[in-house]
């Protein structure tokens, strides 16, 4: 394969998984907020994660319909699975879904860290490039506003993280691919 064509395949990648994965913060967030409701002081605050979630996530949309980049054919699964996330963290309380946001954050920001040296080390994809940068710093705050709240006060705390951020792991490699 021709590099010009490797840096193609690997930019459609990188945008299929960023798609896959504003998509499901997304359904992380409808899940919380479907069981806290606005009864709990975190809701403001989620309902506003899950705003910036939804921007990141149109604008993946718009951009994989202008470059033709296919989504991931797992896109039902993510729904679901990001939904019962969502929901079955906050069902353990605030903190626990304030544990699944910190935990889904870290790894985007090690996971939008590692595309953006990979785009800046040759150029390819500017726009790409400052889109990432972008959310990075949205999903940094996000982390951040989570910890403040209290995730590292869930029950099995370490567990709880480190299961959802193992999780994370292996659904970029799926949505990079399938």
């Amino acid at each position: 394969m021709s590099k010009m064509n490797k840096s193609k395949v690997d930019i459609d990648r990188m945008i299929r998984v960023d798609q896959a994965g504003e998509f499901g913060a997304t359904r992380i967030y409808a899940g919380q907020l479907a069981v806290m409701g606005d009864r709990h002081p975190m809701s403001a605050e989620i309902t506003a994660m899950a705003a910036e979630e939804d921007r990141h996530h149109e604008k993946f949309n718009a951009l994989m319909a202008r470059r033709g980049v296919r989504p991931t054919v797992l896109h039902p699964f993510w729904s679901a699975a990001g939904y019962a996330l969502g929901a079955g963290t906050a069902l353990l309380g605030p903190e626990a879904a304030m544990a699944c946001t910190a935990a889904v954050e870290t790894e985007i920001d090690k996971h939008y860290s590692d595309q953006l040296d990979a785009l800046e080390k040759d150029g390819a994809d500017p726009e790409l490039a400052d889109m990432i940068e972008e959310f990075r710093e949205d999903e940094r705050e996000h982390r951040d506003t989570a910890l403040a709240a209290g995730a590292e006060k869930a029950p099995a705390y370490p567990f709880l993280s480190g299961a959802i951020r193992l999780g994370c792991r292996v659904a970029i490699k799926l949505a990079e691919r399938v």
